[in-house]
C-alpha cells in the first residue's frame, strides 16, 4: 500500500512557483545588495534564518516533527533544534574558556528529541532565537574578517561563510521536508 502524498501548492498568487508574493516576503529581496563584505554576510545569514522560519510557519507540532523518510530522523523541528545546537557550537569554537554544554545531550539529541509536543516546539524556537542572539553578539566582537580567532585560529571570514553554508544547506532540506508535509514548495 503506498502512502498518500500531498498535492503541490503555493500561497503565492503573482508567481505560482514562489513561496510568497514578493510584496509579502520579509527577506531582503528588493534587488539592492548591502555595501561591504560583512554587511553582505549578515544579510545572507538573516535571509536564510528567515527562510527557515518561513518553512515552518503554519504547521502543527505533529507536522513540524514529521520525519522525512526512514531511516532518516530529519524533520523541520529537528532542523530548528539542530541549528540552535550549531549556533552554540560556533560560539564554543570562538569564545575562549569553558565551552557551553550541549543543548540536547546526545549527538543525535537534536533530531531524536524533536517530539510533536507544543512545549518542545516552543522550546526549540526559543533556544534557536537565544543561541542566534548570543552567537551574533560574540561575532560582533570581531569586525575584522581577516582576524584569526578561537581555539583553531580560524579567520572570521571563513566562520561567517561556514555559518551561511550551514543555513543554506538546511534550508534546502527544509524545502523538501515542507513539501513532504503539506505539498508547499519553496523558492
Amino acid at each position: 500500500m503506498s502512502e498518500q502524498l500531498p498535492e503541490r501548492w503555493t500561497k503565492a498568487g503573482v508567481y505560482p512557483d514562489m513561496w510568497v508574493d514578493p510584496d509579502d516576503d520579509p527577506r531582503n529581496t528588493n534587488g539592492s545588495a548591502p555595501d561591504g563584505e560583512l554587511a553582505t554576510f549578515q544579510d545572507y545569514l538573516t535571509n536564510y534564518r528567515l527562510t527557515l522560519r518561513m518553512k515552518c510557519e503554519g504547521l502543527s507540532p505533529e507536522q513540524l516533527a514529521h520525519r522525512s523518510v526512514p531511516p532518516s530522523t530529519m524533520s523541520l523541528l529537528g532542523l530548528i533544534r539542530h541549528l540552535a545546537e550549531v549556533e552554540r557550537d560556533w560560539r564554543n569554537w570562538i569564545a575562549l574558556g569553558e565551552p557551553a554544554p550541549k543543548l540536547y545531550g546526545d549527538p543525535d539529541g537534536d533530531f531524536e528529541g524533536a517530539l510533536p509536543e507544543r512545549s518542545v516546539v516552543d522550546g526549540a524556537f526559543a533556544d534557536l532565537e537565544r543561541e542566534q542572539a548570543d552567537t551574533d553578539a560574540e561575532f560582533a566582537k570581531f569586525p575584522d574578517l581577516g582576524a584569526r580567532i578561537g581555539r583553531d585560529h580560524d579567520p572570521v571570514r571563513a566562520l561567517w561563510v561556514h555559518r551561511i553554508e550551514e543555513y543554506a544547506r538546511h534550508c534546502g532540506h527544509a524545502d523538501l521536508l515542507r513539501e513532504r508535509v503539506d505539498g508547499r514548495t519553496g523558492q
